[in-house]
């Protein structure tokens, strides 16, 4: 049984998790996410992507009863493939948003961290609670919420384990946007559909320039921007672009 499906739809495309009652994240689900998000990158007909899961909660977290009987050894091979699941869905070569309601706690979290934006209900709570079990987050939590929100409070959360609401996660930065929780995906889905209808290429071009200049020195971040601008200049969307704002004005260039 599938506890994760894409869905696609005027160009957006939602994964969603669909594992009731908490979108628990155990092996087949991550497994299959990586599939998704790898099929959501390739697929021409899909522009932007929304992570979702559903109208009650994001994702909990990992299967904590699946996680407790796997031993050391175990783990070792486990944790690489967990990583490279979430990593799949960071690398998506297009925008995705996070539509967050209820609980998005350690994997959870996690997950949402690896989208370009961050739509939160107004009921949300999230954290990094992996301590309380005598760990700590594994599939990219201490690299990407401090990278995100900043090294001190990454570390208050992932030490304390504890849970942010809404209002206080969109005062650090963890989530970009509060909406009343009805409302998420809706918002969610017109972020993505903007999107949808703006410059593939471009749009590729400025994610991978930002998320590569996160990992590396200003002059080294500085030539990944250089090369990817310069490139454009070859595409059918930069002519397209230009053409329309000398014969119509700004923003009315319609790429699709």
């Amino acid at each position: 049984m599938a506890f994760v499906n894409l869905e696609v739809s005027g160009g957006v495309g939602t994964i969603r998790l669909d594992r009731p009652p908490m979108n628990a994240l155990d092996t087949a689900l991550q497994d299959r996410l990586r599939e998704l998000a790898v099929e959501a990158g390739a697929r021409d007909d899909v522009r932007s992507v929304i992570l979702y899961g559903g109208e009650k909660v994001f994702a909990a977290g990992a299967d904590i009863k699946e996680m407790r009987a796997m031993d050391h050894a175990a783990m070792i091979g486990r944790s690489r493939a967990l990583q490279e699941s979430f990593t799949a869905v960071a690398r998506i070569p297009k925008p995705v948003v996070a539509a967050v309601t209820g609980y998005a706690l350690g994997g959870g979290c996690e997950l949402a961290l690896c989208a370009d934006y961050r739509i939160a209900g107004d009921n949300a709570k999230l954290g990094q609670p992996e301590i309380l079990l005598g760990l700590i987050p594994g599939a990219g939590g201490t690299q990407r919420l401090a990278r995100l929100i900043g090294p001190s409070r990454a570390k208050d959360l992932i030490f304390t384990g504890r849970q942010v609401r809404a209002d206080e996660a969109l005062a650090i930065g963890l989530v970009d946007r509060v909406v009343p929780a009805a409302e998420v995906y809706e918002q969610a889905h017109a972020w993505a559909a903007k999107l949808a209808q703006g410059p593939a290429l471009a749009l590729r071009a400025a994610k991978e320039s930002v998320d590569a200049g996160l990992e590396t020195d200003l002059e080294t971040g500085l030539a990944v921007e250089r090369t990817w601008f310069a490139s454009l200049f070859a595409t059918e969307d930069r002519e397209r672009g230009m053409r329309s704002f000398v014969e119509e004005g700004p923003g009315k260039a319609k790429f699709l």
